[in-house]
C-alpha cells in the first residue's frame, strides 16, 4: 500500500492512514531545506521525508510506502501510562457530565490522569485515556488521550485528542463496557463521547474510535443484536451501513441510528436538545 504525500509546505492535507475524503485534511506538512515531516493531528501519523539531493520542490507530490505501525501491541511506554491513570474523577469526569454523557463503570477501559502533558505543547493538564483494545482478541493495541476541561470543551492544545503513534489502531475498539457486560446485544459508535451518550438509551456501548474501524468492526460471536450509532456525515453513514450489511449477512439484528442534524453525532444531538 502507498500514499502520495504532496511534499510542498506548510500545508494541510489528507492523511494517508485515518483520511476520509480530500477534504478531510488532518495531516500537517512542513518542508525545509530538502527535508519533510508529516503529522496527521488525528491519529498521529508520522512521515519523514529526507532527500540529499534536495530534489523535494513545491507541489511535488512524491509516493511514499506507508509502513506496518512499529508496536503491533501496545508498548511498555503505553502500559506504564495507562497504569499510571486512575478510575475516572475530577475534572474528567466533570467533562463527561457536562457533555451529557453517561460515565462508563469503573472496569471499563476508559481511565483519567490529572495531568497528563501533551505530547506537542508541553503543557500538563486532566486527560481522558482509554484504551484500544483488538475487538476479538481483547489484546491492547494502543492508547487514547483527549484533554479536557470541567465545562465540557476540550483543552486549549493542538490536537487535543491523539493516539500513541507507531501503534496499531485498525482493528481495535475501546471497551467502554467490559466483555463481561456484553451478552446477547451491543451499541458501537465512531466516538468516546457519542458512546456514552447513546448509553442513555443503549448499554453495553464500544467506541470504534473512528469510521475505519467502524466500517471494518468484525462479527463478534455470541451477538445477537447490534445497534450503530452513525455520525451523520457522509463517511459516517457509509461506515454504519458498511458494518450493518456485514453483520447482517453473518444472521444478526442489526439497526443503524443516526441523529437528525446534518454533520452531528448523538453528542451533538443530546446537548442541542438540553
Amino acid at each position: 500500500m502507498s500514499a502520495a504525500i504532496d511534499w510542498h509546505g506548510p500545508s494541510r492535507q489528507p492523511c494517508p492512514s485515518c483520511g476520509r475524503n480530500d477534504r478531510d485534511k488532518t495531516l500537517g506538512v512542513t518542508v525545509d531545506a530538502g527535508r519533510g515531516v508529516a503529522h496527521c493531528f488525528r491519529c498521529s501519523y508520522v512521515e519523514t521525508l529526507r532527500d540529499d539531493r534536495a530534489d523535494i520542490r513545491p507541489g511535488k507530490a512524491i509516493e511514499r510506502p506507508v509502513g506496518a505501525p512499529k508496536h503491533e501491541r501496545l508498548s511498555e511506554y503505553g502500559r506504564e501510562l495507562w497504569n499510571a491513570c486512575s478510575r475516572l474523577a475530577g475534572e474528567a469526569l466533570a467533562y463527561l457530565l457536562a457533555r451529557d454523557c453517561v460515565p462508563p463503570p469503573a472496569d471499563g477501559d476508559l481511565r483519567c490522569h490529572p495531568a497528563l502533558k501533551h505530547p506537542i505543547s508541553g503543557i500538563a493538564g486532566p486527560a481522558l485515556v482509554t484504551l484500544v483494545t483488538d475487538a476479538i482478541t481483547g489484546v491492547p493495541l494502543t492508547l487514547h488521550r483527549s484533554w479536557v476541561q470541567a465545562n465540557g470543551k476540550k483543552a486549549a492544545v493542538e490536537p487535543a485528542r491523539m493516539l500513541l503513534g507507531g501503534h496499531r489502531k485498525a482493528g481495535g475498539v475501546i471497551r467502554l463496557w467490559p466483555d463481561e457486560a456484553v451478552t446477547t446485544g451491543l451499541a458501537v459508535c465512531e466516538g468516546i463521547e457519542t458512546a456514552l451518550s447513546m448509553a442513555h438509551a443503549y448499554t453495553p456501548a464500544w467506541s470504534c474510535i473512528d469510521a475505519g474501524n467502524l466500517a471494518a468492526l468484525p462479527v463478534l460471536a455470541g451477538i445477537e443484536c447490534l445497534v450503530i450509532g452513525a455520525d451523520h456525515d457522509e463517511a459516517g453513514l457509509r461506515a454504519a451501513q458498511d458494518c450493518a450489511d456485514r453483520w447482517a449477512a453473518a444472521g444478526v439484528d442489526v439497526a443503524v441510528v443516526a441523529p437528525k442534524a446534518a454533520r452531528a453525532d448523538w453528542n451533538d444531538s443530546r446537548r442541542a436538545a438540553a
